[in-house]
């Protein structure tokens, strides 16, 4: 299923240009893949060591890889980073958006990864893309050795924000500008200069892009119960997409080998991961982890 990903053509050419000046300021050294897919072109960023175990990094909905980019610098260290911009999002992948149900998706990750000459690899995960990190997992247990997941969609009841957001876009710029702090919490006043350019590529990705409205799949009791691999699921209280106590509870009742670190004023924007994300991965990905 095709769908329309920009609210125009023009505001489609303004994104792609805006994260091409965005990429300019990658904090490490990177290298640009486009794969061919069954769904077509597929855009890629990898840094850090060829030799070192693979991460793949999917980033959440209404965004592209310039997300990660707090990041990447500490995971690249230790880790080859691969940073896939989701089809039907507002990176450089092709606009389509095929049904989440169904394996459509896991099939487009399969020619992913078998284009990265990839058998296996860590999955770090945010939001729309812990979904789609789950759902490969459970799909293809044997090519996903450890999963990272942010404010996971596919596990804990999704929320109706439209209930409380309607009446909200009554009131114009100060109605949207109130939606997104119910979303991503109170603006942060201290962004760093370098950062800057991607927070301000995000919030045009807000206003360009048209929202995916769908319910997305959620795994079973039983899917949770056969993912056999280490899981670090990290939720906030005061999600307003996705209801994290359930979340919680979820996993620790069908998968409780999973960590869960849940943080009790974090909304579904949570910044400062990449040191917890990163003792998880050292933990079991590095060949000489001390991890069972």
């Amino acid at each position: 299923m095709t769908d329309a990903v920009f609210r125009s053509e023009a505001s489609s050419r303004q994104i792609a240009a805006q994260y091409r000046q965005v990429l300019d300021h990658w904090p490490v050294p990177k290298s640009e893949l486009h794969l061919p897919t069954r769904q077509g072109s597929t855009f890629v960023l990898a840094c850090g060591d060829e030799a070192a175990p693979p991460i793949v990094l999917l980033h959440g909905a209404q965004a592209n890889s310039a997300a990660w980019m707090p990041d990447v610098a500490l995971w690249s260290s230790r880790f080859r980073l691969l940073a896939v911009d989701m089809i039907g999002e507002a990176g450089l992948s092709a606009p389509v958006r095929p049904a989440l149900a169904g394996d459509a998706h896991a099939l487009w990750l399969d020619d992913v990864f078998d284009g990265l000459g990839l058998r296996s690899a860590g999955l770090v995960g945010t939001s729309l893309g812990g979904w789609l990190a789950l759902d490969y997992a459970a799909r293809r247990p044997e090519r996903v050795r450890a999963l990272a997941l942010i404010c996971p969609a596919g596990i804990g009841r999704q929320k109706n924000l439209l209930l409380k957001a309607a009446p909200l876009l009554l009131f114009g710029a100060w109605g949207r500008r109130r939606i997104r702090q119910m979303v991503f919490g109170p603006a942060p006043t201290d962004i760093p200069a370098d950062l800057r350019p991607m927070t301000d590529l995000m919030e045009a990705i807000g206003r360009a892009i048209r929202p995916r409205v769908v319910t997305i799949p959620r795994l079973s009791d039983d899917e949770l119960s056969r993912l056999a691999m280490p899981i670090l699921a990290i939720v906030g209280g005061r999600d307003v997409l996705i209801d994290s106590r359930d979340t919680r509870a979820r996993l620790e009742r069908a998968a409780p080998h999973a960590q869960v670190r849940f943080i009790a004023d974090g909304h579904h924007f949570l910044p400062n991961q990449a040191s917890p994300i990163m003792e998880f991965l050292e933990r079991h990905l590095l060949p000489n982890s001390s991890a069972p």
